[in-house]
Formats: C-alpha cells, structure tokens, sequence
C-alpha cells in the first residue's frame, strides 16, 4: 500500500467511524465498540469484517508504525466504501459475480484523490493527460489479473496427522480451544493418526452449562466456498450423546450461527421400546439466544438389537468419512461408510443456510453428562479446498 491508498484508507476508517458513532476516530475502538461496528458493516453490506480488524486497522491508523503494518485486502477495502456510500446489500458470492474489480473502493479512492492530491491539475491540455489515462488502464488489467490468480489459486490443507507435535501444529495454521491437558497429551497413542477423546461437553445449549468442546481443533476457512472431508478409523459410538465429526462456525465462542455434522449413538425414544442406533446427526445453529436448534439430518445407519447387529456396524465402520461442500448458502453433506478405505461418497442431503463459517473444528464429545463413558476417536486424514464460488 503506497503512500496516496494508506491516507485513502485512513479517510475511509475515519468515515466509517463517523457514520456508525457520530464522531470522528480520536481514540481507539474497544472490543465492545469494534464488534458493534464489525456487526453494523455485516448488516448494513451483507459482508463480514471481523471486530479484531476492525480494532487493529483503528490502533494503526491512530498510532502508525513502521514495524507493524496493516494491509487490508481490496476486498476489505471496497467492503468499508460500500459501508460508507450505503451500497446495495450483498454476498460474496454475488460480489464475485458482478463486481470482482471492487468498484466502491475506487471510486471512494478516487474522490480522495481528487480533493487531497495537491498535484492534480485539471487544466492541463488533454493530450498531456494520456500518458495518466494509459497508466490507469494499465493498471486497471494489472488488478484484474490478480484478482483472477488469486482466485485460481485458492487455499487447500491436507493433513494426514502423522506429525502432531504443538509447534508443527501452530505453524500449519492449526489452534486447540478448550485444552485439556491429559487427554490432549494423548493425541499421538495411534502412530498416524490423531486421537481425540469424547470428553464431557457439548456446543448444543443446555440450561447452567456454558458451551464448550474439549481438544477442539481448528483453523481458519480463507474462502467462502469449498469442500472439505474427514476420515475416521474404527469409531463406533455406544452411549448417549456419544460423538465425533466436524463443526462450521462463525465464530470461536459459540456465539455466532454454526452447523456441526457427527456420528453418534442414540437410545433415547421418548418413551417408545426401540434398540440403540448408530446415526449421522446434522444440526445448525443461529447462535446465542437460540435454543431451538434445527436437525437437518437424523439418518440411522446400523440398529443395534442384537450381537450380530453390533458386529455388522463394526466391520463396516472400519472407515466412516464426511464430506461438506458449500457454495453459496447451499451446504451438500455426504458421507461414506465401509471396512476399506476407498468407498464413494453418497449424498445424504443439501441444506440452504445463511451463514459464512470462518473456521471449521475436528471435534469428539459425550455432551454435559457423566454416566457415559469415555472413548478414543482415530482421526486420520483431513482435507479442506477453497473453491470458486459459481
């Protein structure tokens, strides 16, 4: 960012701060005031800012340094001009769509330019002002090529948990929330595989409980849309609220919407005398508040009547993997189930959903109960692609 776009920038924060408080920025944003704004910029645009950039680009501006810089994507940027100039609402997808070369940014670029660039000079003969014109459409394409690349060239992690050592961990964008020390000092008991336990919590809400999931490993989705699976070796749930799978959330403290896709053990009937199943659950979340959560997907896979039946769901559990594929706000979950480990995908279901996860979970729990006993989950190989939304 040259010197001309950092006080383009700073002229835009400041508007945006005018506009949502009244007041100029004169002091930095406290964590309250910069989820207010991240919040009144999503509502207003369509489009997510999170509060700690929000914060981050406010601390910068009012206090810059050399050794610490803030270089907000065009993205970002043409997302506070359309704060600013109260641009239609809209969604990534729609803005990838229609206006991928981010025209409220510079257009808000260019009026800031035009009234605080003190060598402009609107008198001068036309053929003076060509060279200006050539350059800018040059570096129009220049924008536009970039923006293509990237988009061609979107994230993509694959893992196969065969180093689980923190430091490897961390620095392949890699964070455990909700550490529990012994259980997680037992991540590595299966050589290649990452062992997880289903310790006691849970993100559904219940009544005196704070949502919480032990050993919840995470890391940040940089695309809108993608796809992304898990494997799972020899999990076979037999207690009450007994899981393991993936979660989709907004946000880190279970505050924001989510979706969270397991397989479980389920015994309870509401009164009616039927055996224990073995099921894939899918459910979302609106967030904090929202008690009433949504199963989009109850689909037993093995009853469990008898010995025989236990047997049967054990060999073909052998390997049970999920897929998750989001475009839009269309999320398609599939899954797979078999004793080798290359089976197809079926299709169990697409589900419309407004909500933008920005980090995805590996999680195992048994919810807020102590009468179900504890046990290991083989993770084995895990994959996330950022797509092109269509």
């Amino acid at each position: 960012m040259d010197e001309f776009d950092r006080r383009a920038f700073a002229d835009l924060v400041n508007a945006v701060v005018m506009k949502c408080f009244g007041h100029p920025l004169n002091s930095p944003l406290s964590e309250p005031e910069s989820k207010h704004l991240s919040t009144e910029i999503e509502e207003s645009t369509g489009l997510v800012i999170g509060w700690r950039s929000v914060k981050n680009y406010a601390a910068f501006l009012l206090n810059p340094s050399p050794d610490k810089q803030e270089n907000p994507s065009v993205a970002t940027l043409d997302t506070l001009a359309r704060y600013v100039f109260n641009a239609p609402v809209t969604t990534e997808a729609e803005r990838k769509k229609t206006e991928e070369h981010f025209p409220y940014w510079f257009r808000y670029r260019e009026q800031t330019g035009l009234s605080t660039k003190p060598e402009a000079n609107t008198n001068k003969p036309k053929k003076e002002r060509w060279p200006v014109i050539v350059a800018g459409l040059f570096f129009i394409a220049a924008i536009g090529g970039f923006l293509f690349f990237r988009q061609s060239s979107v994230e993509q992690v694959q893992e196969d948990f065969h180093t689980l050592d923190d430091d490897y961990l961390t620095k392949n964008g890699w964070l455990v929330q909700g550490k529990n020390d012994q259980y997680w000092a037992r991540r590595s008991e299966q050589s290649g595989r990452l062992t997880l336990f289903t310790l006691k919590g849970d993100n559904w809400p219940k009544t005196g409980e704070i949502p919480r999931v032990q050993n919840l490993l995470l890391r940040e989705i940089q695309t809108d849309c993608f796809r992304t699976e898990v494997h799972f070796t020899d999990f076979v749930p037999s207690g009450n609220w007994q899981q393991a799978g993936l979660l989709l959330l907004e946000d880190t403290l279970f505050t924001g919407k989510s979706i969270r896709l397991s397989l479980s053990y389920n015994d309870y009937f509401g009164g009616y005398d039927k055996p224990g199943e073995i099921l894939i659950q899918a459910i979302a979340s609106y967030g904090k508040g929202d008690k009433n959560l949504e199963e989009f997907i109850h689909q037993p896979l093995f009853p469990l009547a008898n010995a025989n039946d236990r047997r049967i769901a054990v060999t073909n559990l052998k390997n049970l993997a999920f897929r998750i594929e989001k475009q839009g706000q269309k999320f398609r979950v599939l899954y797979s189930v078999s004793p080798v480990d290359n089976f197809s995908f079926k299709e169990i279901t697409a589900y419309e959903f407004g909500m933008t996860p920005k980090y995805i979970g590996l999680f195992a729990l048994k919810g807020f109960v102590d009468s179900t006993a504890l046990m290991p989950v083989s993770v084995r190989y895990f994959r996330l692609d950022g797509q092109r939304c269509e």
